[in-house]
């Protein structure tokens, strides 16, 4: 693997969800592949999880690991041919250059705007340092995407499920902010790359980009939707045509213990309780997404583990 930018990464997802498994029942086993390597992780956002987990794979891999809040650096310029003569102190191309020297892998997590969707689709933060740096970089949550968390979720549906093609239900949820796609689209393209039968559940006018989500179905009716769930994963996301903006928060679209029947609940946290979901599906046994959580690392770990290999 020569950087983890998008699913299409992953050479062979079954094989790279069996080894992730692998990894979590002996997750020191490859400590020699990261000595005398280090990992630099560049926050242009805020984290809990993608920023531990990430932090704690690179570890039982051997690597030292550095972390920038990039807000705290320079202001960074990524429009080629500016006049820099505002608030931007350094251009991304000799950035990228710099840290390329200090790092063996560099780890980037940089959210949209939500207000100017060509901006946002053109991931210009990701793939400028794609560009100028020299080393392998991996998406740790772009404007459209985050695949360390859809693999985290594939490996999740793989360890628990008890059919050979399970059905999974990925369902929007109210929220009172105005979030990303990011999520919801990768594991969309995750879905459509396993063996499950999948349904995608929302509001008119919350349809997702149709060149992401394909032939994959859609039904407003969300009780409809849910029936026979195996599992059901939860998502806020703002509209994608009316870009960036909250068409309907309608509380009825919340998670309840009645809608979600007998399938496990999935959520990539943070989660909004009695907002998204409700306390008594969070707290029930049902309720997966702690394992999830704790799956981030084993995701992170395959994924360095295969970007090392190949340096």
């Amino acid at each position: 693997m020569k950087n983890y930018t998008t699913l299409k990464d992953i050479s062979n997802l079954s094989e790279t969800i069996r080894e992730a498994i692998l990894l979590k029942m002996s997750p020191f086993e490859y400590s020699h592949l990261g000595k005398n390597k280090t990992l630099i992780m560049l926050f242009f956002n805020s984290s809990l999880r993608t920023r531990l987990s990430t932090e704690k794979a690179a570890k039982n891999l051997g690597m030292d690991v550095m972390i920038l809040n990039v807000n705290d650096a320079w202001n960074l310029e990524f429009e080629d041919g500016t006049v820099m003569n505002m608030d931007r102190s350094e251009h991304i191309k000799e950035a990228a250059q710099v840290i390329s020297q200090y790092a063996d892998i560099i780890a980037v997590r940089a959210f949209p705007t939500l207000q100017d969707k060509a901006k946002d689709e053109s991931e210009f933060v990701l793939n400028s340092f794609k560009k100028y740096a020299t080393v392998p970089i991996v998406n740790m949550e772009s404007s459209t995407a985050h695949p360390l968390q859809a693999l985290t979720d594939a490996i999740t549906i793989s360890e628990l499920t008890e059919k050979k093609k399970p059905k999974v239900v990925l369902s929007w949820a109210p929220h009172p902010k105005a979030l990303p796609q990011a999520v919801a689209n990768t594991f969309v393209e995750m879905m459509q790359d396993l063996d499950v039968d999948f349904t995608i559940t929302h509001p008119k006018g919350y349809e997702l980009n149709s060149e992401i989500t394909k032939d994959s179905p859609i039904n407003h009716n969300q009780e409809e939707a849910l029936k026979d769930a195996d599992f059901v994963y939860v998502k806020n996301w703002s509209s994608y045509n009316d870009y960036g903006k909250i068409l309907n928060n309608d509380s009825n679209w919340m998670m309840t213990k009645a809608k979600l029947g007998n399938a496990k609940f999935m959520h990539c946290l943070p989660v909004r309780r009695n907002v998204v979901v409700e306390d008594a599906v969070l707290d029930s046994e049902q309720s997966v997404v702690i394992q999830q959580a704790n799956n981030r690392t084993f995701a992170a770990q395959v994924v360095l583990k295969q970007i090392l290999e190949d340096l």
